[in-house]
């Protein structure tokens, strides 16, 4: 996959250039734009190759997030929900339910 803080200085100058909050409300959007666009997936109305530039969207949110919450933290939530994915996948299949 991808190195989403392969960007860092790119996404401090969009920070710098329209704001935080902006970002902040950006990313809000193309996470939405994402949702729409999977549930039109599902109902054929659009193909693989729109999917994938929505997800590109998100991507750059997502590194941009990342820069500004701190990638330390970040790293330690994903950890921690890695651990818990990993103890739900060898339970017993109908133990739990839950994989957030």
């Amino acid at each position: 996959m991808f190195d989403l803080m392969e960007y860092r200085q790119l996404y401090q100058k969009t920070i710098d250039r329209w704001g935080v909050e902006a970002q902040h409300d950006q990313a809000i959007e193309e996470c939405a734009e994402l949702i729409t666009t999977l549930q039109h997936y599902r109902r054929q109305r659009v193909d693989e190759d729109h999917v994938a530039d929505e997800l590109a969207d998100v991507f750059l949110m997502l590194g941009q997030l990342i820069h500004m919450f701190g990638e330390a933290r970040v790293k330690a939530a994903v950890d921690r929900k890695l651990s818990k994915l990993n103890s739900l996948l060898s339970s017993s299949p109908h133990s739990e339910t839950d994989g957030s």
